[in-house]
Protein backbone atom coordinates (compact mmCIF):
# COMPACT_ATOMS: atom_id res chain seq x y z
CA UNK A 1 0.00 0.00 0.00
CA UNK A 2 1.43 3.40 -0.97
CA UNK A 3 0.20 6.34 1.09
CA UNK A 4 1.37 9.91 0.67
CA UNK A 5 2.29 11.78 3.88
CA UNK A 6 -0.90 12.73 5.74
CA UNK A 7 -1.72 14.22 9.10
CA UNK A 8 -4.51 14.64 11.61
CA UNK A 9 -7.08 12.13 10.22
CA UNK A 10 -7.02 8.76 8.45
CA UNK A 11 -6.69 8.66 4.65
CA UNK A 12 -9.34 6.55 2.91
CA UNK A 13 -6.89 3.75 2.00
CA UNK A 14 -5.95 3.19 5.63
CA UNK A 15 -9.52 3.54 6.90
CA UNK A 16 -10.65 0.95 4.34
CA UNK A 17 -7.85 -1.46 5.25
CA UNK A 18 -8.70 -1.16 8.95
CA UNK A 19 -12.41 -1.76 8.28
CA UNK A 20 -11.51 -4.82 6.18
CA UNK A 21 -9.23 -6.18 8.92
CA UNK A 22 -6.14 -6.34 6.70
CA UNK A 23 -3.78 -4.16 8.75
CA UNK A 24 -1.09 -5.83 10.89
CA UNK A 25 -1.85 -5.84 14.63
CA UNK A 26 0.73 -3.11 15.35
CA UNK A 27 -0.82 -0.68 12.86
CA UNK A 28 -4.32 -1.60 14.01
CA UNK A 29 -3.48 -0.58 17.60
CA UNK A 30 -2.49 2.89 16.43
CA UNK A 31 -5.58 3.24 14.23
CA UNK A 32 -7.94 1.98 16.95
CA UNK A 33 -6.39 4.37 19.46
CA UNK A 34 -6.77 7.26 17.01
CA UNK A 35 -10.40 6.34 16.31
CA UNK A 36 -11.16 6.58 20.03
CA UNK A 37 -10.00 10.22 19.86
CA UNK A 38 -11.17 11.46 16.43
CA UNK A 39 -14.84 11.67 15.41
CA UNK A 40 -14.03 12.39 11.76
CA UNK A 41 -11.84 9.31 11.28
CA UNK A 42 -14.32 7.16 13.20
CA UNK A 43 -17.12 8.26 10.87
CA UNK A 44 -14.94 7.38 7.87
CA UNK A 45 -14.30 3.84 9.16
CA UNK A 46 -17.98 3.39 10.00
CA UNK A 47 -18.80 4.30 6.41
CA UNK A 48 -16.49 1.59 5.08
CA UNK A 49 -17.97 -0.85 7.62
CA UNK A 50 -21.40 -0.08 6.18
CA UNK A 51 -20.16 -0.74 2.66
CA UNK A 52 -18.67 -4.04 3.80
CA UNK A 53 -21.95 -4.97 5.45
CA UNK A 54 -23.86 -4.22 2.27
CA UNK A 55 -21.49 -6.43 0.29
CA UNK A 56 -21.96 -9.26 2.79
CA UNK A 57 -25.72 -8.95 2.43
CA UNK A 58 -25.34 -9.54 -1.31
CA UNK A 59 -23.56 -12.88 -0.77
CA UNK A 60 -25.55 -16.11 -0.77
CA UNK A 61 -25.89 -17.15 2.91
CA UNK A 62 -24.60 -20.48 4.23
CA UNK A 63 -26.63 -22.29 6.87
CA UNK A 64 -24.91 -22.85 10.24
CA UNK A 65 -26.00 -24.90 13.22
CA UNK A 66 -28.11 -22.84 15.61
CA UNK A 67 -25.99 -21.34 18.38
CA UNK A 68 -26.88 -18.09 20.13
CA UNK A 69 -23.29 -17.70 21.30
CA UNK A 70 -21.61 -18.71 18.04
CA UNK A 71 -19.58 -15.52 17.69
CA UNK A 72 -18.51 -15.46 21.34
CA UNK A 73 -17.51 -19.12 21.36
CA UNK A 74 -15.62 -18.79 18.07
CA UNK A 75 -13.60 -15.81 19.34
CA UNK A 76 -12.89 -17.68 22.57
CA UNK A 77 -11.51 -20.64 20.61
CA UNK A 78 -9.31 -18.30 18.57
CA UNK A 79 -7.91 -16.70 21.69
CA UNK A 80 -7.58 -20.03 23.48
CA UNK A 81 -9.37 -18.64 26.51
CA UNK A 82 -12.65 -19.28 28.34
CA UNK A 83 -16.01 -18.28 26.89
CA UNK A 84 -17.23 -15.11 28.59
CA UNK A 85 -19.26 -12.04 27.84
CA UNK A 86 -17.22 -8.97 26.97
CA UNK A 87 -18.07 -5.86 29.06
CA UNK A 88 -19.13 -2.73 27.23
CA UNK A 89 -16.30 -0.21 26.69
CA UNK A 90 -16.07 2.50 29.32
CA UNK A 91 -14.76 6.02 29.06
CA UNK A 92 -11.30 6.47 30.51
CA UNK A 93 -9.55 9.44 32.09
CA UNK A 94 -6.15 7.88 31.39
CA UNK A 95 -3.70 9.53 29.00
CA UNK A 96 -3.61 6.17 27.20
CA UNK A 97 -6.52 5.36 24.83
CA UNK A 98 -8.62 2.35 25.78
CA UNK A 99 -7.42 0.16 22.83
CA UNK A 100 -3.83 0.70 24.00
CA UNK A 101 -4.67 0.05 27.65
CA UNK A 102 -5.35 -3.58 26.78
CA UNK A 103 -1.62 -3.89 25.99
CA UNK A 104 0.15 -1.60 28.49
CA UNK A 105 -2.39 -0.87 31.24
CA UNK A 106 -3.95 2.44 32.27
CA UNK A 107 -1.10 4.10 34.18
CA UNK A 108 1.42 5.94 32.02
CA UNK A 109 3.71 6.27 35.06
CA UNK A 110 3.94 2.47 35.30
CA UNK A 111 5.16 2.02 31.72
CA UNK A 112 8.68 0.45 31.77
CA UNK A 113 10.48 3.10 29.73
CA UNK A 114 13.95 2.37 28.34
CA UNK A 115 16.42 4.99 27.16
CA UNK A 116 17.41 5.09 23.49
CA UNK A 117 19.62 8.18 23.72
CA UNK A 118 19.28 11.98 23.61
CA UNK A 119 16.76 11.77 26.44
CA UNK A 120 14.31 9.81 24.27
CA UNK A 121 12.67 6.78 25.91
CA UNK A 122 10.62 3.96 24.45
CA UNK A 123 8.75 0.79 25.28
CA UNK A 124 8.05 -1.79 22.57
CA UNK A 125 4.49 -3.15 22.75
CA UNK A 126 4.30 -6.90 22.26
CA UNK A 127 2.27 -7.81 19.16
CA UNK A 128 2.12 -10.45 16.45
CA UNK A 129 2.97 -9.91 12.81
CA UNK A 130 5.70 -8.14 10.83
CA UNK A 131 5.10 -4.55 12.05
CA UNK A 132 6.32 -3.04 15.34
CA UNK A 133 4.53 -0.62 17.67
CA UNK A 134 6.11 1.35 20.49
CA UNK A 135 5.45 4.19 22.88
CA UNK A 136 7.96 7.03 22.54
CA UNK A 137 8.64 9.79 25.06
CA UNK A 138 10.53 12.70 23.47
CA UNK A 139 11.75 15.58 25.69
CA UNK A 140 10.52 19.06 24.81
CA UNK A 141 12.52 20.56 21.96
CA UNK A 142 14.33 17.30 21.12
CA UNK A 143 14.30 15.90 17.58
CA UNK A 144 13.91 12.28 16.59
CA UNK A 145 16.95 11.69 14.31
CA UNK A 146 16.24 12.20 10.61
CA UNK A 147 15.07 8.94 9.04
CA UNK A 148 13.24 7.26 6.21
CA UNK A 149 11.17 4.06 6.15
CA UNK A 150 10.89 0.63 4.56
CA UNK A 151 7.10 0.77 4.72
CA UNK A 152 4.35 2.70 6.47
CA UNK A 153 4.98 4.61 9.67
CA UNK A 154 2.00 5.72 11.76
CA UNK A 155 2.46 8.19 14.62
CA UNK A 156 -0.31 9.17 17.05
CA UNK A 157 0.32 11.99 19.52
CA UNK A 158 -0.91 11.23 23.05
CA UNK A 159 0.65 14.13 24.95
CA UNK A 160 2.23 17.44 23.98
CA UNK A 161 2.81 18.27 20.33
CA UNK A 162 5.05 16.99 17.54
CA UNK A 163 6.36 19.26 14.80
CA UNK A 164 6.70 17.27 11.58
CA UNK A 165 7.21 19.91 8.90
CA UNK A 166 5.02 21.37 7.55
CA UNK A 167 2.48 20.22 10.18
CA UNK A 168 2.19 20.32 13.95
CA UNK A 169 0.44 17.32 15.47
CA UNK A 170 -1.57 17.73 18.68
CA UNK A 171 -3.09 15.08 20.97
CA UNK A 172 -5.27 12.74 18.91
CA UNK A 173 -3.68 13.68 15.56
CA UNK A 174 -2.18 10.91 13.44
CA UNK A 175 0.59 11.15 10.86
CA UNK A 176 1.08 8.47 8.21
CA UNK A 177 4.12 8.43 5.94
CA UNK A 178 5.50 5.81 3.57
CA UNK A 179 8.82 4.68 2.10
CA UNK A 180 9.07 7.83 -0.02
CA UNK A 181 9.24 10.13 3.00
CA UNK A 182 12.30 11.26 4.97
CA UNK A 183 11.55 13.49 7.96
CA UNK A 184 12.85 14.99 11.21
CA UNK A 185 10.06 15.09 13.83
CA UNK A 186 10.67 17.46 16.77
CA UNK A 187 8.84 17.60 20.11
CA UNK A 188 7.35 21.05 20.63
CA UNK A 189 9.30 23.16 23.11
CA UNK A 190 6.24 23.61 25.35
CA UNK A 191 6.27 20.10 26.89
CA UNK A 192 7.48 16.52 26.57
CA UNK A 193 5.78 14.61 23.76
CA UNK A 194 4.45 11.06 24.12
CA UNK A 195 3.59 9.26 20.88
CA UNK A 196 2.38 5.83 19.81
CA UNK A 197 4.31 4.82 16.70
CA UNK A 198 3.97 1.76 14.46
CA UNK A 199 6.36 0.88 11.65
CA UNK A 200 6.52 -1.67 8.85
CA UNK A 201 10.12 -2.79 8.47
CA UNK A 202 13.18 -0.99 9.78
CA UNK A 203 13.78 2.75 9.92
CA UNK A 204 16.51 4.17 7.67
CA UNK A 205 18.52 6.61 9.77
CA UNK A 206 20.86 9.14 8.17
CA UNK A 207 23.55 9.57 10.86
CA UNK A 208 26.06 6.91 11.91
CA UNK A 209 25.31 7.35 15.62
CA UNK A 210 21.61 6.74 15.01
CA UNK A 211 22.39 3.65 12.93
CA UNK A 212 24.47 2.24 15.81
CA UNK A 213 21.71 3.01 18.29
CA UNK A 214 19.28 1.22 15.99
CA UNK A 215 21.37 -1.96 16.23
CA UNK A 216 21.94 -1.94 19.98
CA UNK A 217 18.73 -0.37 21.30
CA UNK A 218 16.02 -1.80 18.99
CA UNK A 219 14.99 1.53 17.48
Amino acid sequence: MTVMPTTHCLPDKVAMAYAAGTLPEALSIVVASHLSMCDESRASVEGFDAVGGALLNSIEPVRLESDDNLLISTLALIRGGPIREQPAPKESESLLPIPLQEYVGTDIAAVPWKSVGLGVEQVVVKTCGPATVRLLKVPAGVAVPEHGHEGLEMTLVLQGALIDHPSTLQRGDISIVDQHCTHLPIADISSNCICLTATEGALRFKSLSSKLAQVFRRI
